[in-house]
């Protein structure tokens, strides 16, 4: 059974930074790519960051480059975004999410975590 569990949301205010941790399990986490998507109120899903395992390259969403940082965790398995600079308009659930290829679109991931609310304060 596959699981992604996502952790260190919270709210910040607007200028600070924030990190976020994704552990996965029961999935062959080398030959993934992991993601992160965010969803604000009212808005469809979009996408932040992603890394491919087997080569480590990251590629971003727009508004989030060179303001956001996607990388491998410490821990085994798992995989943080570093947000710094950030805005009100990154308020949002925050969602891990894992792919078997490298996909900018929500609907080509297969598995999800629960999600975790980041909340900034302008």
């Amino acid at each position: 059974q596959v699981q992604l569990v996502e952790s260190g949301g919270g709210s910040v205010q607007a200028g600070g930074s924030l990190s976020l941790s994704c552990a996965a399990s029961g999935l062959p986490f080398n030959n993934y790519n992991m993601a992160w998507f965010r969803q604000a109120p009212g808005k469809e899903r979009e996408f932040v960051a992603a890394i491919i395992q087997s080569t480590r390259t990251t590629y971003y969403g727009g508004s989030m480059e060179g303001r956001f940082t996607i990388s491998n965790g410490n821990a085994k398995n798992s995989v943080n975004l570093l947000m710094n600079s950030l805005k009100a308009e990154d308020t949002a659930v925050y969602y891990c999410a894992a792919a078997a290829w490298a996909s900018r679109k929500a609907n080509e991931y297969a598995y999800w975590g629960q999600g975790t609310q980041v909340t900034v304060s302008s």
